[in-house]
């Protein structure tokens, strides 16, 4: 791979977001970063976050303006640099367009795309990176990211993979299963991340059947018994998980990744799904009726709860996967204690910043575009991952397997 030098730039595109603000403020904490430049279209918002995270910073900071869209602009930005972090979105127009320009810069590449379509894309460019001897880690967030590395555990504890399940929660009754409505919450619906997820309940995605990747509609129930925990139903959506996971854990039956939803909130959204897809609502208008919803559309979703699942005694965010180990057939699942702070922001940039500091030491070196589950050491990854939960968790204690015959 291409060398890093010691003290290497690290640029955070979309630094001034919401996903690049908490990532600026956790990696500039980080040690043998020489500059630690923060790209977004708005540079007196990433002079804001220069700013705010100047004074503790264990490097210099730098605020730069950048258009993304305009590729030459970005290779011009990103050559002669170290590592690129992206956090701009939507990843469906962008992820593939930033991927390329730092293969075209010799920029090494980490990011936190949960889009399945533009995952494809990126996969696609392999062998460009190889070629340019550039390591990309894609999808290194939550979900995909954690979510990733939980199966590739569970994975590890079998001898043959039938069925393999990443599940996240959107609202199951505990405080720590409402990331989304916080968002919801604090942005009334108009926010880019729930506009994409209004993309990822509508149209078809991509899910596996008897090991292949194949189309259907999203908001499809699936019931999983959790090893010692007990039973419970998630909801398809579209994710990267499925899409990387039936390759590199070699899935012979089934595989999605799974919404947690209670049931009237699962009735709600189907009931969206069904208005998108009708051309009724745009993907914008169904955000925004995420966030202020009729009352008679709650209405009606209370009504049509009765036909749908809840999330049951499954925990809130883990792999699960049934296969065989020994002859015998086993069901494994693994999940995490504890998050970090700062609800979704907090909990995807803290996988893409350990992702980065595996790549300052050593730890990925092999050039290429890469899943999550291919590159990152599981122990060290859970073991800081325990060290920014709030509160901090004792070392793998992070990380709990069960298992049953």
């Amino acid at each position: 791979m291409k060398e890093i030098p010691q003290n290497p730039t690290v640029i955070v595109l979309g630094g001034a977001g919401e996903m690049g603000r908490k990532a600026v403020s956790i990696i500039s904490n980080f040690e043998n970063i020489g500059e630690l430049v923060v790209a977004d279209f708005d540079l007196a918002s990433a002079e804001k976050i220069v700013a705010k995270n100047a004074a503790e910073a264990k490097m210099p900071l730098k605020a730069v303006s950048v258009d993304v869209t305009d590729s030459e602009q970005l290779i011009s930005l990103l050559e002669g640099n170290d590592i690129v972090l992206n956090m701009t979105g939507p990843f469906y127009r962008l992820g593939a367009l930033v991927l390329e320009a730092a293969i075209a810069a010799g920029c090494h590449y980490l990011d936190i795309c949960d889009d399945w379509e533009p995952t494809v894309d990126m996969l696609a460019l392999n062998k460009e990176a190889v070629e340019s001897d550039v390591v990309a880690v894609i999808g290194i967030g939550a979900s995909p990211g954690i979510s990733n590395i939980l199966a590739r555990v569970v994975c590890d504890h079998l001898d043959r993979v039938d069925d393999l399940y990443t599940v996240w929660p959107v609202d199951a009754g505990d405080e720590r299963g409402d990331a989304i409505q916080v968002v919801i919450e604090e942005n009334q619906g108009a926010s880019a991340a729930i506009v994409h997820w209004m993309q990822q309940i509508s149209g078809e995605i991509e899910v596996v059947k008897e090991g292949q990747r194949v189309a259907q509609r999203p908001m499809l129930p699936v019931t999983l018994n959790y090893p010692n925990a007990g039973e419970g139903t998630g909801y398809t959506v579209g994710h990267p998980e499925p899409i990387t996971l039936v390759e590199t854990m070699d899935i012979q039956g089934s595989s999605a990744s799974l919404m947690l939803l209670r049931k009237h909130t699962a009735s709600f959204i189907d009931g969206l799904r069904k208005r998108i897809d009708a051309g009724q609502l745009s993907l914008e208008e169904g955000a925004k009726a995420v966030g202020k919803p009729s009352l008679l559309s709650r209405l009606k979703a209370v009504f049509r709860s009765f036909w749908f699942p809840g999330p049951g005694d499954l925990p809130l965010f883990f792999a699960w996967a049934r296969g065989e180990h020994n002859g015998e057939t086993r069901v494994v699942g693994a999940t995490v204690t504890s998050a970090p702070a700062d609800g979704m922001a907090g909990v995807t940039s803290w996988p893409l910043a350990i992702a980065l500091h595996q790549l300052l030491d050593g730890r990925i070196i092999t050039v290429g575009v890469h899943p999550p589950e291919t590159v990152i050491e599981p122990e060290h990854f859970f073991t800081m991952l325990a060290d920014a939960c709030d509160p901090p968790v004792n070392g793998m204690e992070e990380l709990v397997i069960q298992d049953m015959q």
